[in-house]
């Protein structure tokens, strides 16, 4: 792959992976950030939650601090999904940046709207209106089963990570649902293989797209 360049990206181009804890989306966002800048790119990768001072103090508080209501769960992360598209998601593509974000809205129509089960349609409307229609052109899923993501997570779990099999099943297959839904919008690949062989396999996908040659 070392003679392979990302094509003309002058409008931006934002890839979000996603996935169940503990799959290996930060590694996959570390392996193509790095493909990608060695090619000469700006690459900007960035999570959520988190992205943002305020999106850090709202994942503490998600994750780390007292139980809450699902509906407020649901509330606070599109705050934070808000914050990050418009102070640091927007800025990169108007700069012609390649984003690479782990985690974004799917995250939480699967975790809330289906793990919580708030709705998928409700909670997706919400995510909609908070980051104003801002989609990524690929979303990848790294998919494990809830006891593989168990496993990798070994014996330190935040307050989500430490939901029971049945919440992280549910989050899966809604992961695997939108992914069927819209094929030519997602790449579903499988998250016990190894990370080089599914970081080749991500390259692929973008040189299918006309964005990698």
């Amino acid at each position: 792959m070392g003679g392979t360049r990302l094509a003309a990206v002058t409008n931006g181009f934002f890839l979000a992976f996603e996935g169940g804890d503990g799959a290996g989306k930060s590694t996959q966002v570390a392996l193509l950030a790095a493909a990608l800048a060695k090619r000469g790119y700006a690459v900007l990768t960035t999570r959520q939650p988190g992205g943002t001072p305020l999106g850090q103090a709202l994942r503490d508080l998600v994750l780390h601090g007292d139980a809450m209501a699902a509906r407020a769960e649901a509330l606070i992360f599109a705050a934070d999904k808000a914050q990050h598209a418009e102070a640091v998601i927007r800025p990169a593509l108007d700069a012609g940046s390649v984003v690479i974000s782990d985690r974004y809205t799917d995250s939480a129509v699967a975790y809330q709207g289906a793990g919580r089960d708030l709705g998928a349609l409700e909670v997706h409307a919400l995510q909609m209106w908070a980051v104003d229609n801002l989609v990524p052109e690929l979303t990848v899923i790294i998919d494990i089963s809830a006891h593989d993501g168990r496993q990798r997570r070994g014996a330190v779990h935040d307050r989500l990570e430490s939901e029971a099999d049945g919440y992280h099943d549910a989050v899966r297959s809604h992961f695997l649902s939108l992914a069927g839904e819209a094929p030519e919008r997602y790449l579903v690949l499988d998250g016990t293989q190894d990370p080089r062989v599914i970081h080749r396999q991500v390259m692929a996908r973008l040189a299918d797209m006309g964005l990698v040659t």
